[in-house]
């Protein structure tokens, strides 16, 4: 599910500030129970991990996995925290996580991490034979769901993995060749890395346009819309990953970024939850009001403590390139705005699960000022 927002009122320009406030914000407390940014992390570690205990049975003898935690995307430098599963004879599974010897120094796993490794079940490096310096694990594919929970509490507890879109996977048979087959939830594939995104791009829509139904508008808008972000993200359409409310979800940095398709009228929504538990006060109005007059298009506003950032895309006449702007700038945008914002105003970031609430004395001075 995908936390609600304020969207503009059809034929208000992007950019434009919410002409009627009240109706706006009556629109992102219809659903106040969608609001728990945490329950959708939650929800997907667990379709993570669901899909990862449904993937490890059917893959052959001979086959790896590899889970990583992006370090340009988490800000971890040189430590690569990263987990390799191999698949053996019979269903048998052979597990190694990284250990301290893996590590730089400023990463490595203090005493708690390491006995948090080994209260979920991993021997310490050296214990299991070929363990070599990693943490060992050793199971079979009758128990994948247990392993695949374990693999995804390490990642996320131990490792600090605070999404599973920050992890990076690779699976190949013993040849070395990749194996396709469903997305791991949000996690990112190596698969199919090196496509030409743009000529990708122009011969995806020459096929979506050729394939569009003229009885079924809406479906032809989604549909052109999953083939322009697919391509993207270098992916196959049906490896996106879309949430129980249909919005597609794209990882950007430290922010998350939703698409969704709306039906009536016909609009594509791309928008950002940039900050959330954030105090409003005149000082943070004034401010977001000065940044979306410097916008080229979009906008940005404050509903119910949260700081949304938005830009419409219409859905007649739909113009690819105009989503593909609209996605370029609000990744870049999230991203870079939730950090300065957290900074500033505090809040939580999406993937922030050390931010915490700035909290301002009663007597503070709030007027507004241009900064």
């Amino acid at each position: 599910m995908t936390a609600d927002h304020p969207s503009a009122p059809p034929g208000e320009p992007p950019g434009a500030a919410p002409a009627h406030p009240d109706h706006l914000e009556s629109i992102l407390l219809d659903e106040p129970s969608t609001a728990d940014l945490r329950a959708k992390v939650t929800q997907a570690w667990q379709e993570f991990a669901r899909a990862l205990a449904e993937r490890l049975p059917a893959l052959p003898a001979g086959a790896h996995v590899e889970l990583t935690l992006d370090p340009t995307a988490s800000g971890t430098g040189d430590a690569v925290y990263s987990i390799g599963v191999d698949v053996g004879e019979e269903g048998a599974l052979s597990a190694r996580a990284v250990g301290n010897a893996g590590l730089p120094d400023g990463y490595r796993l203090d005493r708690m991490a390491v006995a948090d490794m080994i209260a979920l079940g991993w021997s310490p490096p050296g214990v299991i034979e070929g363990s070599g310096e990693y943490f060992g694990l050793d199971g079979t594919t009758a128990a994948a769901p247990r392993i695949a929970a374990l693999l995804s509490r390490t990642l996320r507890d131990v490792y600090g993995a605070p999404h599973p879109a920050f992890l990076v996977y690779l699976i190949h048979d013993a040849e070395g060749e990749p194996l396709p087959g469903e997305p791991l939830g949000t996690a990112r594939s190596e698969f199919g890395a090196g496509r030409d995104v743009a000529a990708d791009l122009d011969e995806a829509l020459v096929e979506a346009v050729a394939t569009q139904s003229e009885q079924s508008d809406v479906l032809a808008l989604e549909e052109r819309v999953r083939t322009v972000v697919s391509t993207m993200l270098r992916s196959d359409s049906d490896r996106l990953q879309v949430d129980s409310d249909g919005d597609i979800n794209i990882r950007a940095g430290s922010a998350m970024v939703f698409v969704r398709v709306r039906d009536n009228p016909p609009l594509v929504d791309v928008f950002s939850p940039v900050l959330t538990e954030v105090q409003p006060t005149e000082r943070l109005y004034v401010k977001l009001s000065e940044l979306t007059n410097r916008m080229p298009i979009g906008r940005l506003y404050c509903a119910d403590d949260t700081v949304w950032a938005s830009i419409p895309v219409f859905g007649r006449n739909f113009q690819p390139t105009h989503l593909m702007l609209a996605v370029q700038v609000m990744t870049g945008l999230a991203d870079e705005l939730d950090d300065r914002l957290h900074g500033e105003f505090g809040g939580k970031r999406f993937f922030g699960e050390g931010d915490k609430p700035v909290r301002r004395d009663e007597g503070e001075h709030r007027t507004g000022m241009y900064l």
